[in-house]
């Protein structure tokens, strides 16, 4: 499966609801897990990103799907980055 990295900035709603942003944050993870995705890491930060999530779905479209979903929502806007593990990047690089 596809990993992904997401660099997600709270909004003017999403600080403003700080308080709730550990079941937002709880809720995207089941969203993840009820696609069919794994949730590697979740972390909030600070600097230039308040949360950064490396998550594994099935396909592009299905991680479109949730993404979507979460910034509809209202609380975060978000910056996603595709992945290839280590062994997948060297078999990339093998066929050129």
């Amino acid at each position: 499966m596809p990993y992904y990295a997401v660099l997600g900035s709270w909004t003017e709603e999403g600080i403003r609801g700080v308080k709730q942003a550990p079941q937002r944050g709880e809720a995207v993870r089941k969203a993840v897990e009820t696609a069919g995705g794994k949730v590697h890491a979740f972390l909030n930060t600070m600097g230039a990103y308040d949360v950064i999530a490396v998550i594994e779905l099935p396909s592009d479209e299905v991680a479109n799907q949730v993404l979507l979903r979460a910034g509809m929502q209202g609380f975060v806007r978000t910056t996603t980055l595709k992945g290839w593990t280590p062994s997948e990047f060297a078999q990339l690089v093998q066929r050129l």
